[in-house]
């Protein structure tokens, strides 16, 4: 049963299509992987699922909702974690919790959140005062604590240490044995192969291709990062 179901989507920024006639749908309980280069319209896809852009054309049904019109009932639903998010320094971490729990009518337990993310010991700390890996923990708990149905997940990794990023890939997998379907965004071809139930390969704002990671990996007749070179022409990592 698919949760997510995009169809025929555009998204232009003046002359540039970003977004260009993506069709795919995201099935319940999966990690649905959409990779690509910086600049391949990864983003800007996700934020038009979430209903932070408007795109210009197509249609977008998110758990039956529309997230141009449905907004409100949508972030109570969904859960993001984006690029560029960023919280005040000052802010502790058991404030951002109970400020974000505020937000929904049957919000998560914090403090249960806190502890299986690894966080109960820094409730106090400044955001500033986290490491990398420490805020990537903070951003997914405050994802969850809605109780989402759907977590959108973008380039959660990017600038963390090895040893944080595999701490990361089993959070992530955490969070689909709760039984939320998770949208990952990454350029990461490791990260994408070891997580994603499918994968969409975004190029150019398109759609390029869309596959179980070995399905891919076996059109190239090697691993992923060989499937995504054949597909696009170039290295996944700028």
């Amino acid at each position: 049963m698919s949760v997510i179901d995009i169809e025929n989507l555009h998204k232009r920024y003046g002359g540039t299509a970003a977004v260009a006639d993506v069709s795919l749908q995201v099935e319940r309980g999966e990690i649905f992987g959409i990779i690509g280069r910086n600049g391949a319209g990864k983003t800007t896809l996700v934020e038009c699922v979430a209903g932070l852009r408007r795109p210009d054309g197509g249609t977008i049904g998110v758990l039956g909702l529309d997230p141009g019109r449905d907004g409100a009932e949508l972030r109570r639903r969904v859960g993001v974690q984006l690029q560029q998010s960023a919280l005040p320094d000052r802010l502790r971490v058991g404030e951002a919790v109970e400020l974000y729990a505020s937000f929904y009518p049957d919000p998560a337990d914090g403090d249960r959140l806190l502890a299986d993310l690894g966080l109960a010991d820094r409730r106090r700390t400044a955001y500033a005062k986290l490491s990398g890996g420490q805020q990537q923990r903070l951003s997914i708990a405050l994802a969850l604590i809605g109780r989402p149905e759907i977590a959108i997940l973008d380039e959660l990794t990017t600038g963390l240490d090895p040893h944080a990023r595999r701490d990361t890939w089993r959070l992530i997998q955490g969070i689909r044995d709760r039984g939320v379907t998770v949208v990952l965004v990454t350029h990461f071809m490791d990260e994408a192969e070891r997580l994603c139930d499918r994968i969409a390969v975004l190029d150019a704002g398109r759609v390029v291709a869309l596959d179980t990671p070995a399905g891919l990996a076996a059109r190239a007749g090697g691993t992923l990062e060989d499937a995504f070179v054949a597909l696009t022409g170039r290295e996944a990592r700028p």
